[in-house]
């Protein structure tokens, strides 16, 4: 590690002659904590409504309103946020702090990370760098105000690396010493207590390339067994979410050698997933725009190849190269994800910021929805639960589990039930078209309208009513 004075200090260094107070905390030996605190007319934050503390920004301080954390620090506050292959080092100091950063650690966000947990505050995030290089990020928390608090960071800063930033948890609310601490060169100041993704938000911000192309929400369908009908009801989403809730759409078939999509669509184009599987660092922009089929004005397709003339080897790389393009290029992105198990489909499921199981009424569902749920509520403890729609419900003559008994069983409520309509589903596959096509009428395009909304939070544009005036029947056409 480079000596202190041969680098740049990352806390402009304390010892510096210009580094005063930006105010006056009082005559030579008076107590360090009684400060002028400007916030002491207010009340507290966390007083307010019960609403958590959050981290001081400047665009809070400059604004007449307290600052809000998103509602709950739900998985949808923080979009597709991604933190890159850098290293993090956390120094909690409290019980609270230490349960935030072990689950911010784990967060799927984070897989990139390097991400190392280690209790004991910022005296031992001193002791550690003594004898070791810092990370490109250092979290601490520490109990001291003012000038004790910033000796203690003049401490780190004399074992810190030049390029590492640095996050500073404390336990107050004050302005002056925010403001002082960003002069001195730290790069965010975290008033206790934290959420997870509060954490995962401060790091991406720090770390975020301006030039990041847009990302698209993705939303994975998967069937609990195979005949579900998972791709039907994915095909379909897509078109209600395009034309009903007007957004623009993508399909991804990641069913390589039997997806449906195109077929259901009527459609045949000629390159799809499999050519950019192959080559995924040739998907520019324009290739992805040839590439895909514009099946309506806002939904275009990203068909499979549906044949068995070739063997798809594309490894994990490939398949979330392809999947962060795809991304890039709707505000919806509907993922057809094939009854198997691979380590990319459990990326890709780990990944996407909504799963929607789809189950029948039967044992093996009911087994394989119930693991899948399991796996994904350890895999991703910030985010939405699945939401699991139960399928084919009432078919004469077979004996299925009740829904009452298949919900207690499962330990959540699906988010829908769509009953067995082998007429509508058999007429709109023959035809190439959707149920809102074909039966908009039908009970199973009003549980595909329902589901849309519960998973996009978006309510259905209403109809155009046609006219009845005499111009209006002149100028229909």
């Amino acid at each position: 590690m480079s000596s202190i004075a041969t680098q740049h200090d990352p806390f402009d260094s304390f010892d510096d002659a210009d580094d005063g107070f930006t105010q006056d905390y009082g005559p030579v030996g008076a107590d360090p904590l009684d400060l002028d605190d400007p916030f002491s007319d207010l009340e507290p934050l966390n007083a307010r409504d019960g609403t958590a503390r959050q981290a001081l920004t400047t665009a809070a301080l400059i604004s007449n309103e307290p600052p809000a954390l998103p509602e709950g620090f739900g998985g949808d506050s923080l979009g597709s946020v991604s933190i890159p292959r850098i290293a993090i080092h956390f120094f909690p100091n409290s019980d609270t702090t230490l349960q935030s950063c072990d689950t911010a650690a784990l967060d799927r966000r984070m897989a990139r990370a390097q991400s190392l947990v280690r209790r004991g505050g910022i005296e031992e995030a001193i002791a550690v760098y003594r004898q070791e290089p810092t990370p490109s990020l250092v979290i601490v928390e520490s109990d001291a105000r003012g000038r004790d608090l910033l000796d203690q960071l003049g401490q780190l800063a004399e074992v810190c690396d030049a390029n590492t930033k640095v996050v500073v948890i404390g336990q107050h609310n004050d302005i002056s010493l925010f403001r002082e601490l960003m002069r001195q060169g730290v790069s965010d100041y975290i008033v206790a207590p934290v959420q997870p993704l509060q954490l995962i938000k401060v790091i991406s911000t720090l770390f975020n390339d301006p030039e990041t192309p847009f990302v698209g929400r993705a939303i994975a369908f998967i069937g609990a067994r195979g005949g579900a009908g998972s791709s039907v009801l994915a095909h379909n989403f897509a078109h209600a979410l395009s034309e009903a809730m007007q957004a623009n759409t993508v399909i991804a078939d990641y069913d390589l050698p039997f997806g449906t999509a195109g077929l259901d669509f009527n459609q045949d184009p000629m390159q799809g997933m499999a050519e950019a599987l192959n080559e995924p660092d040739r998907l520019d922009p324009v290739l992805l725009d040839r590439m895909l089929t514009r099946c309506t004005e806002r939904l275009s397709l990203f068909s499979a190849p549906a044949s068995l003339d070739q063997d798809y080897l594309a490894d994990d790389d490939a398949f979330e190269e392809v999947t962060r393009k795809v991304r890039s290029v709707a505000p919806f992105i509907v993922m057809d994800l094939p009854h198997i198990w691979t380590p990319w489909l459990k990326k890709a499921l780990i990944a996407a910021d909504e799963v929607v199981i789809v189950a029948t009424p039967d044992l093996a569902s009911l087994r394989n929805a119930k693991n899948m749920i399991e796996l994904l509520k350890t895999f991703r403890p910030n985010d939405n639960p699945p939401r699991v729609v139960l399928n084919q419900t009432d078919m004469p003559g077979r004996p299925e589990i009740p829904a009452k008994d298949f919900t207690a069983a499962l330990g959540m409520e699906p988010v829908c039930s769509i009953g067995f309509d082998p007429k509508t589903f058999g007429q709109a596959a023959n035809n190439g078209q959707m149920i809102a096509e074909c039966a908009p009428g039908s009970k199973a395009h009003d549980a595909l309208i329902s589901l849309t909304a519960a998973i996009t939070g978006r309510v259905a544009e209403p109809a155009k009513k046609p006219s009845k005036s005499l111009l209006g029947k002149l100028f229909k056409k």
